[in-house]
């Protein structure tokens, strides 16, 4: 399939999760069987070959493929949560996203030092988000493999926040 044929089944929501915020609502991809498989057969044919030890899903969304690639990489799947959804030592980080703020938590052994890490997320909007899970990474010792996003809105230019790392993007908006 193609990043048009992607973009075109998924919906767009306008003033959620407030006012002035167009949210990309990857549920309606998703939930397509063939649009699904495809793109994580493309996923996992471009990250083959980069001996990804761990796979990082962001909560919630970033969860869906981040399991997928884990599985398909032979490599363990962590997640990255929200404050008080991780029962032992963590990391905590907090970051700006574009419509508020927030804080991720990892546990201290999730990755070990020299580990090569794949970061997964749904969407790149601000660079937020992926930015905070990067420092995460980095308290843990691990070293970033790369990130990998959904969907990526160009505008809001997140992607600098990613400076000196490979960022790929499935589905570009301007």
């Amino acid at each position: 399939m193609t990043a048009d044929q992607y973009r075109s089944l998924i919906r767009e929501v306008p003033d959620f999760p407030k006012p002035g915020i167009l949210f990309y609502d990857i549920t309606t991809l998703l939930k397509d069987p063939v649009a699904f498989s495809a793109i994580a057969d493309e996923l996992t044919a471009y990250y083959q070959d980069q001996r990804i030890a761990k796979v990082v899903g962001i909560e919630s969304r970033g969860f869906i493929y981040a399991g997928t690639l884990a599985q398909r990489l032979k490599a363990g799947f962590v997640p990255v949560r929200k404050p008080g959804k991780l029962p032992a030592d963590i990391f905590e980080v907090k970051y700006s996203l574009e419509y508020g703020s927030n804080s991720l938590a990892i546990h201290r052994d999730a990755i070990s030092k020299g580990e090569r890490v794949l970061i997964v997320d749904d969407l790149l909007a601000t660079g937020g988000t992926a930015a905070a899970t990067v420092t995460l990474i980095r308290q843990l010792g691990g070293e970033i493999a790369g990130l990998d996003f959904l969907v990526e809105l160009k505008g809001l230019h997140g992607r600098e926040k990613l400076a000196g790392y490979p960022v790929h993007s499935t589905i570009l908006y301007p």
